[in-house]
Order: structure tokens, then sequence, then C-alpha cells
């Protein structure tokens, strides 16, 4: 059986979704709790592998499963086992021919921005709080020279593994909700740390210390030296992960912090 869940976590306890032999990530932590469930060995696939700190509400994976367990058992039993800040949405059987990374076309990131004075204390780490208040309409005109195919050199972290700097963003907005600014990017993929360097460009136009040209001339450089400082991983969330509707794979609320799916500038 070719189980898929959907996944929901905060990313603040873990260095990231993958493994690693330092520090407890998510893919340990819920492998070993599938694990304890299908009372054999899991490893999952994910849709996509987020950095330290970051968060996701629409993470997807998928794995295989050596018995016969009732989906219930994926939903009410692991997250009875989970740790609080990870829980499972969903879970679905699925077609053996699916797969959570290489079955995907599409990934959504919301980046969110506190855009107050003031640092508050219940988003601690949820959000990115920026005290000077950001120009949001040039932040989304500037944004817009990033549609399209193009090489993102200029947004690639220099331990990216990727063999192609060339991704095709989709669409891209940044729009005010009261006292928030919400980066929202989807794209067929993305390289590593893109989504938050290109937030880190768009800071700058926001405060309007750069023209909204700035983005389009950053991008046309394909030079990461080029481009100011990555912008901190709390405010990031992957919310939402498309695939062929052959799979019917379940579709909630993107969030994050119930903002509406879709956000009218304020």
């Amino acid at each position: 059986m070719n189980i898929a869940l959907g996944v929901e976590y905060a990313g603040s306890n873990y260095c990231g979704w993958q493994r690693q032999s330092h520090s407890p990530s998510v893919q340990q932590t819920l492998e070993e709790v599938l694990s304890q469930i299908a009372n054999h060995e899991v490893n999952v696939f994910c849709a996509g592998r987020t950095d330290s700190g970051v968060h996701a509400t629409g993470q997807v994976v998928n794995f295989t499963l050596n018995n016969d367990r009732p989906i219930k058992a994926w939903e009410l039993g692991a997250n009875a086992l989970l740790p609080d800040d990870i829980c499972v949405r969903w879970a679905k059987q699925v077609a053996d021919d699916f797969h959570a990374r290489h079955s995907a076309f599409s990934r959504r990131y919301r980046y969110v921005i506190q855009n107050t004075p003031y640092r508050g204390a219940s988003l601690y780490k949820k959000v990115t709080v920026h005290k000077f208040l950001l120009n949001h309409e040039m932040m989304h005109i500037g944004a817009q020279a990033l549609c399209g195919e193009n090489n993102f050199a200029s947004f690639q972290a220099s331990s990216c593994q990727s063999p192609t700097p060339f991704r095709c963003v989709e669409s891209v907005s940044v729009n005010r909700y009261h006292e928030f600014v919400i980066v929202d990017i989807k794209a067929n993929a993305f390289l590593h740390h893109m989504v938050r360097n290109i937030v880190g460009c768009l800071i700058e136009v926001g405060m309007e210390r750069q023209p909204v040209s700035y983005v389009g001339d950053v991008l046309a450089k394909h030079d990461r030296t080029q481009a100011p400082a990555t912008a901190k991983p709390d405010g990031l969330y992957l919310v939402k992960v498309g695939y062929p509707s052959k799979y019917a794979l379940p579709d909630l609320p993107i969030g994050p912090l119930t903002l509406p799916e879709n956000l009218e500038c304020r």
C-alpha cells in the first residue's frame, strides 16, 4: 500500500525537514512514529525539504506500508504519538505511482511579516517582525519581475545542490492584512533559500531604499553576491503542494494564521 499524508508542523524546534545526525528533524520524528504504528521501518518521501526554523501547513509525504492498517491509524493514531508541534492533517491510500516529490507540479509558500514597531510574544518564531513601515504596494509591483521561467541564481544559496538555477514562478503577490504583510509565491519548484532571499530583496523595496525595478535588476545579474541578506526563517510556511487531479488528494485551507486564502490589499 502507498499511503500519502498531509503534514503540518512548526519548525522552530527542528533542524529542518531532512534527517541530520546533529539535531532532531521533522522527518526523523515523523518516521519514528509511523514506524511504531506500522510495526516496521517506514521511510517517507516529502514534497519539499524545508530548512531549519521553517514551518508547513501543507507538507505532503508518502510511504509504502507492508501490512494493513486502517486510514484512521495514520490520522488519529499518529497524532496521539506525535509531539504538539507536528500533526497529520489527512491520510489517504494513493496509487502506486504517486510520489510526494516527483508527482508534484507546484509548491506554494507564504512569508508572514508582522509589520509593527514592537516585538510581540504570542507569535514568537511564527512570524518575522519588521518594525519599519513597509510599502507593500511597491513590494508587489517589484515582485512581478519574478514571474515566468527565469535564472534565479541571484536568489540561490551557495549550498544549493540543484543542477540548474532555472525555475518557473507562476504567481507572486505582496498584500497587507492589517499589521501583517504577506508574500505569497507559487512556482514549479524552489532553490535552497530562494523564497527567503526573494523576501530579503522585497524588504529593501518595501523600505523604499530601492526602486521597484530593483528586484528585476537583481534577478538579471545572476549573482547571489549582488542581492541583499537572506530573510529569517521564522515567517516562512510551505502552505500548498499541487498534484494532478487523478490522485484526488484533500484540498484543505492553506493557512497560516487563519488568514484568508485570497488576500486583499488594505
